[in-house]
């Protein structure tokens, strides 16, 4: 068996992980990268690998970086099944559709500015219509279910704790009578976080692939901070009538937010203020969750059991218009806005970040990792002037980072991730991290499993396992 790397190999965006057996290639995960404009349109137009030649896709959850390059295997001419757990199905399909719609609204306005300089203009990956072929296509199993995906070939799904439906993939081969057992992890989520179960135990594998974006850091542990430092910037909001803006995934830190809020109101620490949901995926993401309910953990089965929504709230809004999101940007503070994308590389955010960021009683809040290149980056690394729709834009607003609501699991959750696969598997390759953070954990896993072969895959390089 032959595994390679065709994204997400010591860098963050863009999972892409291949399987192949004699007559049989399965691809796990297919995503966009996330980036550079000109360098992301390229390797996302460019795959690395020919889409006619893969059997099937397993994907481990519906993020764009890891779903977001579906379409264009589809448009490739892939006619394989996609294989993913029930939730993933419905979250992805949402997913895709709305990329697709961001991609031709983005690439329209994008296009009116490069038309003024004399430029070519740029096309989206791919259509409403390439989504709805491919969602053809998807095989929806629950966690645990057995998969035979092909006659020497079975896959099964493991709940991984990250966002909804998200699972870690486990692929059995079998030859002349010699088992090879692949465990890939997707995104690791983390214990004790609200809404959704912990991740589940990791089954016995002979090679595993192991995130590793947190993989050099812990995150902030004690819940009780975090939610002082939010009370904090709500406090501030309302003091200086200002905004904060908080570029999240449409799925899973949008409801984990809008939870964190309503127990601040409802302990009595903070009056309501105005929380705009900015984003059409997100109201309709949050009707996926409500459909899925064998994701929640037991404290959130009992709040909806005893207390109906706990995503509504006379004070919560969802827009959906592009021009009621537009108005937003023309309201007084205090208010809350929360609007995909989560790297601010598309989406409502950016016309968010554009006419907020340059007044300094603004906040922008970060939840969760920004990728090297993008705009959220360099948001989080302190940029005095940005790049926003390619017009360099001061930044006076304020920056804030809030690691400790993460969906990623940390150093020591990927470390106690491992240590449980018993016994200990042969091989570990470390994928979805920047170079500095997938070789720091290689090398604390090596001190702790001296006999387990650990590689921090290059892009574009195979190994045989």
């Amino acid at each position: 068996m032959k595994l390679s790397f065709h994204g997400a190999a010591r860098s963050v965006t863009g999972s892409r992980h291949m399987l192949e057996m004699p007559g049989f290639r399965l691809l796990l995960d297919c995503g966009l990268f996330q980036g550079r404009r000109e360098e992301a349109y390229r390797q996302n137009r460019d795959l690395g690998f020919d889409p006619k030649s893969l059997s099937a896709v397993l994907l481990s959850h519906a993020h764009v970086d890891h779903s977001g390059a579906l379409p264009v295997l589809q448009k490739q001419g892939f006619s394989g099944k996609v294989y993913l757990t029930r939730a993933t199905s419905d979250l992805t399909e949402l997913m895709l559709e709305d990329s697709a719609r961001v991609q031709m609204s983005d690439c329209g306005y994008v296009n009116k500015q490069e038309r003024r300089k004399g430029k070519a203009c740029v096309r989206p990956l791919y259509g409403t219509d390439d989504v709805r072929k491919l969602v053809r296509r998807f095989e929806g199993a629950r966690y645990g279910d057995l998969l035979k995906i092909a006659p020497r070939v079975t896959a099964s799904f493991h709940d991984a704790g990250h966002i909804l439906g998200s699972a870690a993939i486990r692929v059995k081969y079998t030859a002349r009578g010699n088992t090879t057992t692949v465990l890939f992890s997707g995104d690791l989520g983390r214990s004790n976080m609200p809404i959704l179960r912990d991740p589940e135990a990791p089954p016995p594998c002979d090679v595993l692939i192991i995130e590793s974006t947190y993989g050099d850091r812990l995150h902030e542990a004690d819940r009780a901070i975090m939610k002082q430092q939010a009370l904090d910037l709500l406090i501030h909001a309302k003091t200086h009538k200002s905004k904060i803006i908080v570029p999240a995934f449409a799925v899973g830190r949008t409801q984990e937010l809008v939870m964190r809020i309503k127990e601040l109101v409802g302990e009595g620490r903070l009056d309501p203020i105005p929380i705009y949901i900015d984003s059409p995926l997100a109201s309709r993401a949050t009707e996926v969750f409500r459909r899925h309910p064998e994701c929640y953990d037991e404290e959130t089965t009992r709040t909806f059991t005893s207390s109906g929504d706990l995503f509504a709230s006379r004070y919560i809004h969802f827009v959906s218009s592009p021009e009621d999101s537009k108005r937003l940007n023309s309201m007084k503070g205090p208010c809350v806005i929360i609007s995909a994308s989560g790297m601010c590389e598309g989406g409502r955010v950016v016309h968010h970040l554009k006419h907020a960021i340059q007044d300094e009683a603004n906040v922008i809040v970060f939840v969760g990792f920004q990728a090297e290149h993008t705009l959220g980056r360099k948001l989080v690394e302190g940029w005095d002037v940005v790049p926003i729709f390619g017009v360099p834009t001061p930044r006076r607003a304020q920056i804030v980072k809030f690691n400790g609501l993460s969906a990623h699991a940390d150093r020591q959750d990927l470390l106690a991730y491992v240590r449980a696969i018993s016994p200990s598997p042969s091989k570990i390759f470390l994928v979805h991290g920047e170079e500095k953070q997938a070789l720091s954990l290689a090398a604390a896993i090596q001190i702790e499993h001296p006999k387990i072969e650990v590689t921090v895959p290059h892009a574009g390089s195979t190994h045989e396992v």
